[in-house]
Order: structure tokens, then C-alpha cells, then sequence
């Protein structure tokens, strides 16, 4: 009960599965810190530190309870008037000076009216990893809120030159000073939940918990709210992170905005989310945002608004961003191959090229856009060969280079080659079908119809209907795959 009432968002009933469970003497950690949040809420800090406390002996064992503990303790002082309630995270910190629980004791000394001293502790702090540079967001908001707005720029020079050129969607949210104890444990909550949720092989269920506390501390702090929807994502609950954006339509800041429409296009509306992501980024959007536009655009098969998304794109990047140019510029290309504009999409190609000329991707989609159409087919094989020198274990480059070998005559190796792709990539159809026809033209006409079979289980439309030809007819100059 207690783990479907949070997945659900649905704190009587959390706190009610809670209480029975921590009557009963069952004090996992889960009922805990529903029975915490609830408490903390309540402005009850006396049950709170009863309930902080009540699993006091495993804390020491537990990773996930020494991660919110100190935070705990010291925002509960600071909401009971305790003295020094820095303390607990001072302890916590240690010799070896965590950036982010630092930055934790700037926002309690900041809350408890010592500005100066939360200016001075946040110039002596090193912004060495993500963490501590969100972290440090929040704590340059509430130092402007402090009036120590010359400590706050300082800050935020920091963060930017820390950040580099990551494109992290939290750094785009609106910066929120934090203001009372609720709003620090759920601001602390929140980016654990984050931070877990990066986890490849973590559990689901446990950001979910701390995000769903946190939101319940504090539903008013925009990364808990973005936290909370990419973890009921993971948790496959689309549809209420959906609901959860949903209600605050017409107020979502941009990037939140844009993974609203990304919902509305993963959920089929492509035309609805396109639309949502146009205006998610409009006039100075960030480039991180005409990225994601114009993967929707992409997406969604509206040439124009892809050309449109691509052309901002091109005017936001620098020169340092090369690889991120050429990649821009194959999409580009992409669109004019699609629209069977060759003598445009050349040059976009070639310009790519010689932005990366040693990336394999590069010189594959070079390589094989060219065989394709049977343009300059010695030069395309040699960029194919130099690709697959590069990235062997790349299925898709292995399929071209052997579909490279078919069309040149050199089945043997082609019939190698593909069969190493599509043991590779077994799903894909267009691999299975050259593997299909190599066959044919090597004479081993049963794996080539088994093949052709398999392909058209894969296929589209126009795949399907010469696949059909092929199994009726044999391999013939007409039904060759492109």
C-alpha cells in the first residue's frame, strides 16, 4: 500500500500505510521519510527529529540515510530556532569539504539571517562536479534574496565556467532562492532524486520516492516539479507526468515547455508537439532548446519547420562547435535527399566532411548518401572503408561497406560482411534485405528468400512491395535495393 500510495502521488493515504508500518516496528526507510515530509509540513519539528531519528541505528550503514540526514537535521534546527543548526552538515562535510553540502550550509546561514557569513563560505567554495553546481544556483538566488547580490554574481560566474558548454536541462530552469526548511529538504531531495535517476543500472522506485517527498515538501520549485516528471517517466507512468505538466500549462518555464511537447509527440500528436515546441522556443531560445526543436521538427516530417529549426540552430553555434555543426549539416542534407534534391544536398555533405573528416558517422552518411544514387562510387566506397576501419562493431557501417562490396561486384566479402551486420542488428529491415539479395547474387537462393521474408515482416511500404517482386520473381536490376 505504502509503495502504490507514492507511486501514485497520494500522501493520506502514504502516510497512513507509513503509520501503520512504523507503529508495527517495521521503520524502513520509506515509511520514514513519508512520516518526515508529513511531520515537517506540519511545522512539527519535534516529530520530525523523532521520526529523522528513528532508524538511527542503521544510519550508519545506510548509504541512502546518509545522504539526506545532516541535510534533514539542519533544516529541522533551523525551522525549531536551534542553535548552530550548520552543525550537523559541518560534521557532515567532513575534512574532505563537500562542494554540495557546503553549499547546504550557505543556504542555512542565509536562512537564518547570516548573509555575511553565507557570502564568505561561498566564495571559498569549489564547484568541482554537477551537483554542487545546482546546488550553487539555488544558493546564489537566496543570497540575492539575502542581499548579498555581489556574492551571488561571484557565484554565478563560477557555476557558468564550471558548467562549460554541458547543455544541461537543469541549469535552464529559473533560478529559486530557498526560503524556509520545506523548501531546503526539498530542494536537497530533488536534486538526490536527479542525481539517481543517472544512475544506468539504478532502481526506478527510489527517485521516485525522493521526488514524490520532495514535491510533497515543496510543490512550488520547479526542479523538483522537472525531477518528478522524468522520474514517472522511468517509472512508466507517462501519462502523469503528463497530468503534472498539464496543470501548470501557460506558466511551465521554456524547457519545461519543450519536454511537454516532447510528451505530446512521444504520445503520436507530433503535429501538437511541434507546435508546443515552436513556442517553447521562441525569440532568444538557449541552443539547447533549438537542438530539441529541431529533433522534433525532424521528427514529425515537416521539412519546412525542420529547415526552419535548422537554420536558427546554425546561427546559434560557434566555431567551436564543430562536431556539432556537422552534424547539423547532415540533418540538413537529409532533408534535401528526402525531397531528392542531390545537387543541394552535396555540398551540405561535403561541408560536414570537412568539419570531421576522421568521424566514421561522417564519412558514412557521406559515403553512403553518394552510393546510394551511384555517385562517384570509388570515393564513396574509400570513405565507407575508412568509416568501418574506424567503428568495425558499427552494424550500420558494416551494412554499407558490404552493400558497397554487392554493388561492386565483390559478393563474397559483401555476404561476410552482412551477415556480420545483421547478427549485429537482426531488426533491421534494410540490412536484412541486402543481406537478402547478396545471397541471390551468390547463388544461395533459399537464405535469400528466408531473408527477403524475414526483411518484409520489417518492412514499410515501398520495402514491401519489392520484396514481394523479389520472392515472386528473383532478384532482377528493377528490384535491387537502393
Amino acid at each position: 500500500m505504502l509503495e502504490q500510495a507514492v507511486a501514485a502521488g497520494d500522501l493520506d493515504a502514504a502516510r497512513s500505510a507509513a503509520q501503520q508500518l512504523w507503529t508495527a516496528g517495521d521503520h524502513r526507510f520509506d515509511a520514514q521519510l513519508v512520516l518526515l515530509v508529513d511531520a515537517m509540513r506540519r511545522s512539527d519539528w519535534k516529530a520530525a527529529r523523532v521520526f529523522l531519528a528513528g532508524r538511527a541505528d542503521k544510519a550508519g550503514m545506510n548509504p541512502v540515510a546518509r545522504l539526506i540526514v545532516p541535510t534533514f537535521q539542519a533544516w529541522i534546527d533551523v525551522g525549531a530556532r536551534a542553535r548552530r543548526p550548520d552543525r550537523h552538515l559541518m560534521a557532515a562535510a567532513g575534512t574532505r569539504a563537500e562542494p554540495a553540502l557546503m553549499l547546504q550550509i550557505v543556504l542555512v546561514h542565509a536562512a537564518t539571517r547570516r548573509g555575511n557569513d553565507a557570502a564568505r563560505l561561498a566564495d571559498e567554495i569549489g564547484l568541482s562536479d554537477r551537483l554542487s553546481q545546482l546546488v550553487a544556483r539555488r544558493a546564489a538566488a537566496t543570497l540575492d534574496r539575502a542581499g548579498e547580490g555581489a556574492a551571488a554574481e561571484r557565484l554565478r560566474a563560477r557555476i557558468v565556467l564550471a558548467a562549460g558548454e554541458r547543455e544541461d536541462p537543469m541549469l535552464l530552469l529559473p533560478d529559486q532562492p530557498v526560503t524556509s526548511p520545506r523548501a531546503g529538504s526539498a530542494q536537497w531531495l530533488g536534486l538526490l532524486a536527479d542525481s539517481l535517476a543517472r544512475t544506468p543500472t539504478g532502481d526506478a522506485k527510489l527517485p521516485l520516492l525522493f521526488a514524490r517527498a520532495a514535491h510533497w515538501l515543496n510543490d512550488e520549485d520547479w526542479a523538483v516539479r522537472a525531477t518528478l516528471v522524468e522520474a514517472l517517466i522511468r517509472d512508466g507512468q507517462e501519462g502523469a507526468a503528463m497530468a503534472l505538466l498539464d496543470g501548470l500549462r501557460g506558466k511551465l518555464p521554456p524547457v519545461l515547455a519543450m519536454r511537454q511537447a516532447e510528451l505530446i509527440a512521444d504520445s503520436g500528436n507530433l503535429a501538437d508537439g511541434l507546435e508546443r515546441a515552436a513556442a517553447a522556443a521562441r525569440d532568444d531560445a538557449p541552443r539547447a532548446l533549438l537542438v530539441r526543436l529541431a529533433d522534433l521538427a525532424r521528427r514529425s516530417g515537416d521539412a519546412r519547420a525542420a529547415s526552419a529549426a535548422y537554420e536558427r540552430l546554425d546561427a546559434a553555434l560557434g566555431e567551436e562547435d564543430r562536431a556539432l555543426r556537422s552534424s547539423l549539416l547532415l540533418a540538413r542534407a537529409e532533408l534535401k535527399l528526402q525531397a531528392d534534391e542531390w545537387d543541394a544536398a552535396s555540398p551540405l555533405i561535403e561541408r560536414a566532411v570537412a568539419l570531421q573528416p576522421d568521424d566514421p558517422v561522417v564519412l558514412n552518411f557521406a559515403g553512403y548518401s553518394a552510393l546510394e544514387r551511384r555517385k562517384d562510387v570509388q570515393r564513396s566506397i574509400a570513405r565507407i572503408e575508412a568509416a568501418w576501419a574506424k567503428a568495425p562493431q558499427n552494424a550500420s557501417i558494416t551494412d554499407s561497406l558490404g552493400w558497397a562490396y554487392f554493388l561492386t561486384g565483390r559478393t563474397d566479402e559483401a555476404v561476410e560482411l552482412l551477415e556480420k551486420a545483421q547478427r549485429g542488428e537482426p531488426d533491421n529491415a534494410v540490412i536484412v534485405e541486402h543481406l537478402g539479395d547478396a545471397y541471390w547474387q551468390a547463388g544461395r537462393k533459399f537464405l535469400a528468400r528466408y531473408s527477403w521474408r524475414a526483411a518484409a515482416l520489417l518492412a514499410d511500404a515501398e520495402m514491401a512491395t519489392r520484396i514481394e517482386a523479389k520472392l515472386r520473381d528473383g532478384l532482377t536490376p528493377a528490384t535491387v535495393a537502393p
